[in-house]
């Protein structure tokens, strides 16, 4: 069974080996005449020093896993096979043997003996100490500094003994493990609230591209070695603060506040009953409005006393009158939101560690939001009446653009309805901005449009349900830009967010009576319909 493994694990690995250049010239002849010949193993030329005997001990314990399943071949079979490796090996007494031991006895302890100490001291390149420094990439995917005759800040006192499927570097202490920003999240207790949430997204990806196909059985491809790699969905969209080769800053609150932070903005992700894994989108949305401001790329920013920005920004020509968000000003100063947290060195940056958490709901996911009426996807119902889009280049005037609305016939009561996506279960001023005739003509009387609304949305349970705007009709100003008050602090008791169809939309009715023409005009210049955020206590 062993050799079958081993044999399997050669198939597997084939191609990872990089070779230096300056093998030759730099591998030693220290150790036994036939290591200096490379004609043993690196597992014989460990088995052979005595001063290694707790570290051979650790690697014939210490068992491969593979999809998460803990495999009968060693370490020590490994290094005695025909793979190449780069091994540091540090001596007896340095480090806790019988803690490890002890550890490998368990599945789950093997595997973090596999990863944080075993493939802590091994690399697939085949790397020499010379007086030049370098970087090389460990087994467990984290980078060690060559520099100076050492490792990580840890003394090589024996370099460059060759063997036949590498070389050994005898060291005077292990080399130290160091967590990676998505590890501290998860591994220490008192990030655990945030750590959790995000380990719930680690999910295993088949790679079919690279897995090795035997061919196709009744219509069905069959592997002989499946490649399973291992992923975050939440991370994948929000920063990759689990690879060695980035570089992050984490704002990350303690247990305690992560629990009330997340208990106060899950509220605004709740869905109505009719929606499918309800519970489940509530839980995936508020971790994502969370963490989507707390993380920062530090190789995309420009002067972080300054300001800094996170990981959803994208530079952008300001628009006159909306805010910019994923930008935080004077983070390090008071107030900021870097501003008293605990920094926690990690192996691909720092995580900022905070008893409070630094960002109000409209900083981050709580935002304004415009339907931009120009836009014709945004139309869902139209009724007696013609429309165009109108262009403009003008800082009041939204996007640019805005929507002409002419009746059908010069009594028509014309009736337009758009959706409005992405809506929370939140409280939200509803404007309609209506723009004056003055903008295209200058040289006329110009009479208001008088009109009705009405809210269309969804109950808890999944019923529509419409809100009449109090029977309200409204005159928009034809002289001057009018941000019409629809409803003030409406609260939506269901979230819209990243849901399909149109369970939240605003109709417009052409309200005026016969009597009435000689007063009023049924043309209007609609510019967008716009959403102001409003604190739950509707302050």
């Amino acid at each position: 069974m062993k050799k079958a493994y081993k044999c399997f694990y050669g198939i597997c690995l084939l191609g990872c080996l990089t070779a230096c250049s300056d093998w030759d010239e730099h591998y030693g002849t220290a150790g036994t005449t036939d290591a200096a010949e490379g004609t043993v193993s690196l597992w014989q030329q460990i088995k052979a020093n005595p001063d290694l005997s707790d570290f051979a001990q650790v690697l014939e314990e210490t068992k491969i896993f593979r999809q998460h399943r803990k495999t009968p071949v060693s370490y020590a079979d490994l290094l005695d096979g025909g793979q190449s490796f780069t091994v540091v090996a540090p001596v007896n007494g340095t480090f806790d043997k019988d803690a490890l031991l002890e550890m490998v006895q368990t599945a789950q302890g093997d595997s973090v003996v596999e990863k944080s100490f075993v493939q802590n001291h091994l690399s697939r390149s085949l790397s020499s100490v010379t007086k030049e420094d370098k970087r090389v990439l460990l087994l467990n995917m984290k980078y060690a500094e060559y520099a100076d005759g050492m490792i990580e800040g840890v003394t090589i006192t024996s370099p460059n003994q060759r063997a036949r499927n590498g070389v050994l570097h005898v060291a005077a202490s292990q080399i130290p493990y160091e967590r990676n920003l998505y590890e501290t999240l998860r591994d220490d207790e008192l990030l655990s609230g945030i750590g959790a949430a995000l380990h719930r997204y680690d999910e295993d990806y088949f790679d079919a591209d690279n897995s090795i196909s035997s061919g196709i059985v009744e219509g069905v491809p069959v592997y002989v070695d499946s490649v399973i790699i291992e992923r975050n969905r939440m991370l994948d969209r929000l920063g990759y603060i689990n690879r060695e080769d980035s570089l992050y800053w984490v704002v990350a609150p303690t247990k305690d506040a992560w629990q009330q932070v997340w208990e106060e903005t899950s509220q605004y992700f709740v869905y109505d009953e009719s929606v499918l894994k309800r519970d489940s989108l509530q839980h995936h949305w508020t971790t994502a409005a969370l963490m989507q401001d707390a993380i920062f790329n530090m190789h995309i920013q420009e002067d972080i006393t300054d300001s800094i920005v996170s990981v959803p920004y994208v530079r952008s020509v300001p628009q006159p009158g909306k805010p910019v968000y994923h930008v935080f000003y004077n983070p390090l100063e008071e107030g900021g939101v870097l501003y008293g947290g605990e920094p926690i060195q990690c192996s691909n940056g720092v995580v900022y560690k905070t008893d409070t958490w630094p960002y109000a709901p409209e900083q981050t996911f709580f935002r304004q939001m415009w339907c931009e009426t120009e836009n014709f996807s945004n139309i869902i119902e139209e009724k007696m009446c013609t429309y165009n889009t109108r262009w403009l280049a003008a800082d009041s005037i939204s996007s640019g653009a805005y929507l002409q609305i002419l009746p059908e016939k010069a009594t028509s009561n014309w009736e337009l309805t758009f959706r409005i996506p992405n809506t929370l279960s939140a409280c939200y001023d509803i404007y309609a901005v209506v723009l004056p005739r003055t903008i295209t003509h200058t040289d006329e009387t110009f009479k208001p449009c008088k009109f009705k609304a009405t809210i269309n949305y969804v109950d808890e349970k999944g019923d529509k349900q419409s809100f009449n705007c109090g029977n309200t009709q409204f005159k928009a100003d034809p002289a001057r830009i009018d941000t019409v008050l629809l409803a003030e602090a409406f609260h939506f008791p269901a979230c819209n967010y990243d849901q399909t169809g149109s369970k939240v939309s605003v109709k417009l009715q052409c309200s005026i009576l016969p009597r009435e023409q000689a007063n009023y005009s049924r043309e209007m210049y609609l510019d967008c319909i716009y959403l102001r955020p409003r604190k739950m206590n509707n302050e």
